[in-house]
């Protein structure tokens, strides 16, 4: 049964709060992209395929607690396997306590109901600052 992936992507932010980043992982196709266009000092700005993505995400509990999706709109586009969506997520950074905000605009197109290329347009500074680092 094939998913939208509007269905895709509100499934990616359930898995996210309950911090299954393997669940989330498979999400991905197989050769599935992830692209950060502004992506900064040592984070990667392409993950090709599932096995990168897995391997990106399974730290990401352990920087940021994920509580809550404060807004989120998903918008289709012209193209059926392909929506546009802004979200907000808000939560804990884990090593300090402190709560933060980030907002995202992600570009997400879905081939045979798995993500084939998510591209994730956040602020490295804005994460950065959230997590508590530099951003280099």
């Amino acid at each position: 049964m094939s998913r939208t992936p509007e269905e895709i992507f509100r499934r990616m932010l359930d898995l996210m709060l309950a911090k299954d980043m393997n669940a989330v992982a498979e999400l991905w196709a197989p050769d599935g992209i992830a692209e950060f266009p502004f992506a900064a000092g040592s984070s990667p700005r392409v993950l090709r395929g599932r096995e990168e993505v897995r391997a990106y995400l399974a730290h990401y509990p352990d920087l940021m607690d994920m509580k809550a999706v404060t807004a989120l709109t998903v918008r289709p586009t012209d193209q059926a396997d392909t929506v546009v969506v802004e979200w907000t997520a808000t939560g804990l950074t884990v090593a300090t306590s402190q709560p933060y905000r980030l907002d995202y605009i992600v570009v997400l197109t879905v081939r045979d109901g798995r993500i084939a290329l998510y591209r994730d347009y956040w602020s490295p500074l804005s994460a950065a600052a959230a997590a508590g680092v530099s951003p280099d």
